[in-house]
């Protein structure tokens, strides 16, 4: 099917979601499909009523597209991967403090299960981010793993679609002449990759070596930057399990939008 999958749960957050999911998918000419995780017990005639409602609040918004939506029944993030899933889905998009659960400590339980267990790329958006602002700026944090660059294709894909302007980061994260040179090879790389598809982009290279997600946010936050493209495993050498320090920092910290891509979803860049 190749649409987008969105999470919601009547909250603010989530109903954001929605309206900046729409505008994607009429941006791709794609599908939107709603996804309402209820509990086991829970009454679904006043949930389908609710949401019927809602959508036909956005109807205007749909450009040559469809809103569907489906309610399942289980925990929220393997719902909304086994839709992903089940739909060949492009993206997910999640709203923060929206899904139950989304009001812990950090970013929550549901958004961080989802990112490590979805087959396809997360964008995740707190509820108080400015959804009328224009995707102006997106930040591609490059560091010394072989897979940093595989979140470059679907990043300029959204910098396509939105005529944003790309902010490479080039992160030191050692001393090493080594690792610097990597570091400047990747980036040559993915300048030449994104001159070669007329993405406008500027580079900064930084020491990175007391934080990534720091050093990271500051950046961003100096450029004012509307979104931040991160893998989910970064500097192996920094971190310990697949999703790591710097991608569960970012999504405890940032209040940029985060899009967040598996290593092996290099075959979902190209659809």
């Amino acid at each position: 099917m190749n649409n987008i999958i969105v999470g919601f749960d009547f909250s603010t957050g989530s109903a954001n979601a929605v309206d900046l999911t729409i505008d994607i998918a009429n941006r791709w000419q794609v599908d939107v499909r709603l996804v309402y995780v209820k509990e086991k017990n829970e009454d679904e005639d006043p949930i389908r009523s609710e949401i019927e409602r809602r959508n036909a609040g956005v109807a205007h918004l749909l450009n040559g597209i469809k809103l569907e939506y489906v309610i399942r029944s289980g925990k929220v993030y393997e719902e909304l991967v086994a839709q992903a899933i089940e739909d060949q889905a492009l993206m997910i998009v999640v709203g923060t403090n929206g899904m139950s659960g989304f009001e812990t400590n950090w970013i929550g339980k549901n958004t961080y299960r989802t990112i490590t267990e979805s087959p396809v790329p997360v964008l995740s958006v707190r509820e108080d981010f400015n959804f009328k602002k224009d995707l102006e700026r997106i930040i591609i944090p490059l560091d010394s793993t072989t897979e940093t660059r595989q979140k470059v294709p679907f990043a300029a894909r959204m910098a396509k679609t939105f005529g944003s302007e790309i902010h490479l980061l080039g992160l030191y994260t050692s001393d090493s002449k080594d690792i610097k040179n990597l570091v400047n090879g990747y980036v040559d790389q993915v300048e030449k990759f994104l001159d070669k598809y007329e993405v406008e982009h500027v580079t900064k290279f930084v020491d990175a070596r007391k934080n990534l997600t720091v050093t990271t946010l500051e950046y961003a936050d100096s450029v004012n930057a509307d979104l931040i493209v991160i893998m989910t495993e970064q500097e192996k050498a920094l971190t310990s399990w697949l999703i790591g320090n710097y991608a569960q920092q970012m999504l405890h910290l940032s209040k940029h939008p985060i899009l967040s891509i598996r290593p092996e979803q290099i075959g979902s860049q190209s659809r």
